[in-house]
């Protein structure tokens, strides 16, 4: 159990932090190993060292396969709430405008990812047990109130609130909860965990879909909420942290002091320009598609093969990240991206050339949101990896929160077209790409060093 292995860990270095230092060399052109140039370290917290990473093992395993549960229900949900966008408009809320009823997605997203900070000290100080179990009851709770709405406010409670600060919860005491058991293997690991939420992505909206046209909105989030239920009695079984887990004392500037280290800047700031961005394929396609003339019924399938391709990017890209390194990795699929979104999508006309647009750019923003926890926590000290993670996350929550409105503003400004958009979308990934870039200089100078 970990709380066993916790208490005969040696004490180690600290870790993981921080660049790839750590038993790592890189092949020179001429064929002669050379050491990484690596910046300062940051200052070790007070308190027992962190373990040596298992790399492996049954709980090791075991907390990944309850992490897909958890990235199933949480992220996977946020991934899929687009389709409420087109029952609000259709059924409970068709008096209200678009733009309003999008608020209700929006503000759930800004809870999902802003809910960082707080999740993440109390991961530190208490570990994941209770916090997924506090997050378990409040996202089903929500549903089952989402359920039974009829009014605007109760949507915006149930569902933005409610579930999204469950859906938080249970997120965060997933991702660093893996992310204290490996090392080598992290971003693999977080890899196949992310996989769930772009299989949660596929089957959610789908679930919703039929249910709702078959039966009714009520029972079509109920039956979605009974599913969550039994995916997070897993979870709360078998997710454990590798860490001894103490309570400190809460001090605001825990969350300020990562963001003065420059590459931990560059990297949020690159973090955020991309969830600016990475969104809007996934959230438009489909509107896109119709407007050049796809029949709606299939144009609903280009968002389950976005989300369906991303689960194989997120393991296929943490599997690659450990070998090439984690930066390298970062910065390709981004790179990617960007030209899938800027070369490919904004000529795109026919179904195929669309549909194949929706599996590109799956796999690499689905590689992309898969890495970013991997990134992280390769800069951090692991005994911080819930406060780190938080202010990064915390950052991005305004991205995700005001994304969606500047797509839709840019959509009227070209008066229903989507070009301004995908070029959005296009530039966001560009800048993000370039900060990355940065993130890496910083480390370990120029040059094709595995990082």
């Amino acid at each position: 159990m970990p709380e066993e292995n916790s208490e005969n860990t040696v004490a180690a270095s600290v870790a993981d932090t921080q660049s790839p230092k750590d038993n790592e060399k890189d092949i020179s052109p001429g064929g002669q190993e050379t050491s990484n140039i690596v910046a300062e370290k940051p200052q070790a917290p007070p308190g027992p060292a962190p373990p040596q990473f298992a790399d492996g093992g049954r709980a090791a395993w075991s907390t990944v396969a309850a992490g897909w549960c958890c990235m199933f229900v949480s992220l996977g949900w946020i991934n899929s709430i687009g389709v409420f966008q087109t029952i609000y408009e259709e059924d409970q809320l068709r008096n209200y405008s678009s733009s309003t009823i999008a608020w209700i997605n929006s503000l759930q997203t800004f809870i999902m990812f802003g809910g960082a900070p707080f999740f993440g000290k109390i991961f530190d100080g208490y570990g994941p047990r209770y916090l997924l179990l506090g997050g378990t009851l409040f996202h089903v709770f929500g549903l089952m109130m989402m359920s039974l709405g009829k009014e605007y406010y109760q949507f915006l409670l149930a569902q933005s609130i409610c579930s999204g600060l469950g859906a938080s919860a249970i997120f965060y005491s997933s991702t660093n909860s893996i992310a204290t058991w490996f090392k080598k293997k992290r971003a693999m690991a977080l890899g196949i965990a992310s996989s769930g939420s772009a299989c949660g992505g596929v089957v959610t909206p789908i679930l919703v879909a039929q249910m709702y046209r078959k039966v009714d909105f009520g029972w079509a989030v109920r039956t979605t909420a009974f599913v969550f239920l039994f995916l997070l009695a897993i979870a709360n079984c078998f997710l454990r942290s590798a860490l001894p887990h103490k309570p400190k004392p809460f001090h605001i500037m825990d969350f300020v002091n990562p963001l003065k280290e420059p590459r931990f800047m560059l990297v949020s700031m690159a973090c955020f320009m991309i969830f600016l961005g990475v969104f809007l394929p996934g959230n438009f396609i489909v509107l896109d598609a119709v407007h050049h003339g796809m029949n709606g019924n299939l144009a609903f399938y280009l968002l389950a093969v976005l989300n369906a391709v991303s689960a194989l990017g997120r393991i296929i890209a943490g599997r690659v990240a450990d070998s090439i390194g984690r930066f390298n990795c970062m910065i390709i699929v981004n790179i990617l991206s960007t030209i899938f979104v800027l070369a490919f999508w904004i000529p795109s006309k026919t179904n195929a050339e669309l549909f194949v647009f929706a599996a590109f750019i799956g796999f690499t923003s689905g590689a992309f949101v898969a890495m970013v926890a991997a990134v992280i926590g390769q800069i951090s000290d692991i005994r911080q990896i819930g406060v780190r993670n938080g202010t990064n996350f915390f950052c991005v929550s305004f991205a995700a929160l005001i994304g969606n409105p500047i797509a839709g503003a840019l959509i009227e400004r070209d008066n229903g077209g989507y070009l301004y958009m995908q070029i959005f979308s296009g530039v966001c990934f560009f800048v993000g790409s370039s900060l990355f870039i940065a993130a890496r200089v910083v480390q370990v100078g120029p040059g094709l060093k595995k990082i």
